[in-house]
């Protein structure tokens, strides 16, 4: 698990520090403040843990700092796109000193980076157990992927496109296997069942990026002609579906704003599932917009059965217009929270005209 990030003179941040929970975190902030560029550092960061396991497999238990620098420049630069390609392009803009990157993780693992505004590639500054690290992180970017995943991969390869690579991997891992059933845990299988069950059928995952719905009357249809809401849904049932997501084992989960095209009826179902993924092991960060979801994180989270969740709000400082975070487990003293100063102003001008309306 990701335990804190902490990040100094790199993209929009100075310097920022943000201790994650074990079990569910929710990032807010108006546009701009850095909210996926935190989840990308933390993904970044915690994606080692993929060469380490596909070394370990080939029989290569040890990694040079030389693959590790190659791996982790590889995916920044993928991740973020950059202008040019350049890492010194994420340098913060101004600054003299280094852009450093730290993650600890849990069990005493951790890893420093550094680069400059010339750097070729990053630099290890601190590598402590970080190769004991295992958990492969799960990231879902704000766009669904079902209904592009067909020849999205290899095109990817070979040309460049203007998606980041959080967009390969996920596709990737909804391209594996299905686990066998009885590998799958309950949880697992209770969320894969209330999603079809919102979706009215399944998604077929025939292999390389060939997607089918079939509907409950077993009638099958195209991904495309599903809709995006569900396809966004059916990524989730997908990745508990191959073990991708497999709470107690598998990384960390990130997703940047998964309310994005679903009806507010969905999401108290899907804070339903992501709080008993978290009560059975699986941490969870995420970014979001969205006053509902945020709204059902509070009024479901129950504190007798271990829940946690923490809210980091960011926002930039007045005087030195840098982003900073506010992190509370208290809905009502997250500040600032421009999610509900905006439900407020709303709320506020419909009384003002219900008022103006009685004055007539």
């Amino acid at each position: 698990m990701i335990a804190k990030i902490e990040l100094k003179n790199f993209m929009a941040f100075s310097s920022l520090a943000v201790d994650f929970s074990p079990k569910i975190n929710v990032i807010i902030g108006e546009n701009g403040t850095g909210k996926t560029h935190l989840l990308k550092v933390a993904y970044v960061l915690a994606a080692g843990s993929q060469l380490f396991n596909k070394k370990l497999n080939n029989n290569n238990l040890e990694v040079s700092e030389e693959d590790l620098s190659k791996f982790l420049t590889e995916r920044l630069l993928r991740v973020f796109l950059p202008l040019e390609n350049k890492l010194g392009k994420m340098h913060h803009t101004g600054m003299r000193d280094n852009a450093e990157l730290k993650a600890e993780f849990s069990l005493d693992r951790s890893i420093k980076i550094s680069l400059h505004n010339n750097s070729q590639a990053i630099a290890i500054q601190k590598d402590h157990n970080y190769q004991q690290y295992r958990q492969e992180p799960v990231f879902i970017p704000t766009k669904e992927v079902i209904s592009l995943m067909k020849g999205f991969v290899s095109l990817y390869q070979k040309y460049e496109l203007s998606f980041d690579e959080t967009y390969v991997d996920v596709c990737l891992l909804l391209d594996l296997p299905s686990q066998r059933p009885e590998l799958l845990q309950a949880k697992s299988k209770w969320a894969i069942a209330e999603i079809e069950k919102i979706c009215g059928g399944r998604f077929i995952f025939y292999g390389g990026g060939n997607v089918t719905f079939k509907a409950v009357n077993n009638v099958e249809y195209s991904a495309n002609a599903i809709a995006e809401g569900f396809r966004k849904v059916g990524i989730l049932a997908r990745l508990l579906e191959t073990g991708a997501i497999q709470p107690g084992s598998s990384g960390t989960l990130l997703w940047d704003e998964p309310e994005i095209n679903l009806n507010p009826k969905v999401l108290r179902l899907l804070v339903e599932i992501l709080l008993e993924l978290s009560r059975n092991g699986q941490q969870i960060i995420l970014a979001t917009h969205d006053y509902v979801l945020l709204k059902w994180f509070d009024l479901l989270m129950d504190k007798d059965k271990g829940d946690e969740v923490i809210y980091h709000s960011l926002y930039r400082d007045q005087e030195t217009n840098q982003p900073i975070v506010n992190s509370t487990n208290d809905y009502v003293a997250i500040e600032p929270n421009p999610i509900d100063d905006a439900y407020e102003s709303l709320i506020n001008s419909e009384l003002d005209r219900a008022m103006g309306n009685l004055g007539k």
